[in-house]
């Protein structure tokens, strides 16, 4: 399995892998035609692995409110605040497939609040800015502000959650020098 360099760490990956770990890189390499560097990089302790990716598949793939779109741009909104060359790059592309328009994609990347957002949007990506750099300032004004453009105490959760993980995933990236798959700039444009 080639690997695109996803780390400055020296953690090489369970060699196997484990059968069901296989058939989901496996699942990776048919549906996005690579396995994305931060799973290879996870791959170095299985359980650390399953862990992240079940975190990942509920917040973003799982029953909610969010689209998923709404969810990838929470997670650009994040990793810019953060500058998570990682996560901007894979997100990013995320963004720019979702909606089938690139612009958006870089206007997220770059400063999100020069796209052409509705209202809800972006109230929940202040919302996410803000948690992000001042989480312990949120406050009851902060959840109505979502509540007002039509969010529910549901998708404020969402919101927080997805927020949450990706500012955690952000610092593993930038900790570990985690390298995006070269793939994911070309994609979508």
């Amino acid at each position: 399995m080639a690997n695109d360099a996803p780390t400055a760490l020296d953690l090489p990956m369970v060699d196997p892998l484990p059968e069901a770990t296989q058939k989901y890189f496996d699942v990776c390499q048919q549906k996005l035609g690579m396995i994305p560097n931060v799973l290879q990089t996870y791959a170095f302790d299985i359980d650390k692995l399953n862990s992240f990716t079940a975190m990942y598949n509920d917040l973003m793939l799982g029953a909610s409110n969010l689209s998923k779109l709404e969810r990838e741009m929470i997670a650009v909104v994040v990793s810019s605040v953060n500058k998570c060359y990682y996560c901007l790059t894979a997100h990013g592309a995320a963004v720019r497939q979702l909606s089938d328009n690139p612009i958006l994609g870089e206007q997220m990347v770059m400063n999100w609040r020069v796209a052409d957002l509705d209202a809800r949007q972006t109230a929940m990506l202040e919302f996410s800015e803000n948690l992000t750099v001042a989480s312990a300032k949120t406050t009851e004004a902060d959840r109505q502000a979502l509540r007002d453009v039509g969010f529910t105490d549901r998708d404020i959760f969402d919101i927080a959650s997805v927020a949450a993980f990706f500012n955690m995933t952000n610092r593993v990236a930038s900790a570990t020098n985690m390298k995006p798959n070269e793939a994911y700039h070309a994609q979508f444009r």
